[in-house]
């Protein structure tokens, strides 16, 4: 059963890596400085999860008291990233379509 469960945790953390690396190219390549933020935040979203992901499967890996302290450290900065990047996409999100307004040629 934690086989199975490891690497699903394995695909998503793998998926949760794949957001991050796209929404930081993303935030690189546009040129509105809205969107640039925009994209910022959402990869930290993606990172807070990855950190997730990473301390609940070295937990379910690794039996140890050093790899659980470790690893809800790594679960809280998580959640506390998870959840303080999100606050930050969703003020961002109210300005991106009078960003683009703003700046069509």
């Amino acid at each position: 059963m934690s086989n199975i469960f490891n690497i699903i945790l394995a695909f998503l953390i793998i998926i949760t890596f794949v957001f991050y690396f796209y929404f930081k190219t993303k935030q690189f390549r546009t040129n509105l400085p809205i969107r640039k933020k925009w994209y910022a935040n959402r990869a930290g979203v993606a990172l807070g999860i990855l950190l997730i992901l990473f301390g609940i499967n070295q937990i379910i890996l690794y039996h140890t008291v050093l790899t659980y302290v470790v690893c809800a450290i790594m679960i809280v900065f998580g959640l506390f990233a998870c959840i303080n990047y999100n606050k930050r996409v969703h003020h961002y999100a109210q300005y991106i379509a009078e960003e683009e307004e703003l700046n069509k040629k």
